[in-house]
């Protein structure tokens, strides 16, 4: 959530940042600051009030004292008018202030300058491609073929049990994600991530404090009897971790890493490109958390894609790192790259991971503060990336790695698997 102290000293700037989302921030921003310019008008009347009030009193006493009782009756009498008057300034500044809060909770993140202009994918800009293009032949098929020929993942039993975009993982399937998940957390703690097992259910107030909520697009499952949310990935619980913390400047960075499954409704997703493990609603998913200084956050951000991309590049994948334009971002993020691995099959690039840094968004609406060298609370900076999301990974390994008779498994995770070939 973006901080009144930006809007009120900046509005402009703020109008001209997120039109680079195609965001029209303007008739937002105006009536964002005619909310604070009410609430601080009320607040002002009612700091006159209590003077007021306070000097009634003083004059209660002394009419008391001098046995002045119809004078101190009526100035019982202001007092309580006065009083009157502060509950109803009260309950302006209260409704002020709530429509305020409505109204910031509209506006995306700004997007940092680093960030291209551009209205939707085909806007992204490149900025490294990495990895040799596997020839498959004539007779390559797809993953979703040769999940079938080799009986590791099941999607029509998946609909029985649940509906469509809920596979059942079988065999050496299943061993195969089992195998990614500890392979990716394994790495991952080995450059410094503390390992936690979050809740994959969540609470209203840690949805609306990483931005999920409120849910514009429908997008998460909600348990509406005990009004908890699945989680659509792990940054939910583990960025929420340190919601309403303040903590010191030695405590940075805080390096987090956790597995869970994912939950995603994806409303209006249909057509060939959500075929197999393309698009799901429950998925697996390893995911990199930090919590850092806000001088030292794109130093984290590089760090942390730099660290994806070792990890892509062990499996033996040809990748590409994508800087998002501004209207492909989301709406928090201030950047993002993504990184996508080609699908030999299918013929075209798949998205496995996003690193984003949310700079100081998230942490406003987390109350996540530190407390800097003089002593003064500040807002931290969060970021996070997919280290990996396992699904479409499943799918580039099977179709780059197909021998026609089996599928070879990538050596940094035979000794995960325990075998080397799927056959």
């Amino acid at each position: 959530m973006l901080t009144l102290k930006l809007l009120r000293e900046k509005p402009d700037f703020v109008v001209e940042r997120l039109a680079v989302k195609n965001f029209d921030a303007k008739e937002i921003v105006a009536q964002i600051l005619d909310c604070d310019r009410d609430r601080r008008a009320a607040q002002s009347e009612m700091d006159a009030l209590l003077q007021q009030q306070k000097a009634k009193a003083a004059e209660i006493g002394a009419f008391m004292k001098a046995g002045d009782k119809a004078s101190a009756e009526a100035a019982k009498a202001s007092v309580a008018a006065l009083k009157e008057k502060s509950k109803s300034l009260e309950d302006k500044m209260a409704e002020a202030e709530k429509r305020q809060n409505d109204l910031l909770v509209l506006l995306p993140n700004l997007p940092c300058a680093q960030v291209p202009e551009g209205k939707t994918a085909a806007d992204n800009v490149i900025v490294k491609m990495e990895g040799q293009m596997p020839d498959l032949g004539e007779n390559k098929l797809p993953h979703w073929e040769l999940a079938k020929k080799f009986d590791i993942i099941d999607f029509d039993l998946g609909v029985k049990l649940t509906g469509a975009g809920f596979p059942v993982y079988k065999g050496k399937g299943a061993k195969l994600q089992r195998a990614l998940i500890n392979y990716f957390l394994e790495f991952n703690t080995a450059d410094g991530y503390l390992e936690v097992e979050p809740p994959v259910m969540v609470n209203e107030a840690s949805g609306f404090g990483t931005g999920q909520l409120p849910d514009k697009e429908g997008q998460m499952y909600h348990a509406t009897l005990d009004n908890f949310y699945l989680v659509p990935t792990a940054e939910v619980p583990v960025t929420n971790i340190y919601r309403d913390v303040i903590l010191a400047t030695k405590d940075f960075p805080v390096k987090m890493t956790a597995y869970t499954p994912c939950f995603r409704r994806e409303a209006g997703s249909y057509g060939k490109d959500v075929r197999g493990l393309n698009r799901l609603h429950q998925f697996d998913k390893v995911e990199i958390v930090q919590l850092s200084l806000p001088e030292k956050s794109y130093e984290a951000l590089d760090g942390m894609v730099a660290h994806v991309e070792a990890l892509v590049a062990s499996l033996g994948l040809p990748f590409r790192i994508v800087r998002l334009c501004g209207g492909d971002m989301s709406f928090t993020s201030a950047i993002t790259y993504d990184f996508e691995v080609f699908s030999a099959a299918q013929e075209r690039w798949l998205e496995v991971s996003s690193v984003s840094n949310f700079e100081s968004y998230q942490a406003n609406r987390l109350k996540l503060r530190y407390k800097d060298e003089a002593g003064k609370t500040q807002l931290a900076h969060t970021l996070n990336g997919s280290s990996l999301a396992l699904p479409r990974i499943v799918a580039a390994l099977l179709e780059n790695n197909q021998k026609g008779d089996y599928i070879e498994v990538p050596e940094v995770l035979r000794k995960y698997t325990g075998f080397d070939r799927i056959d």
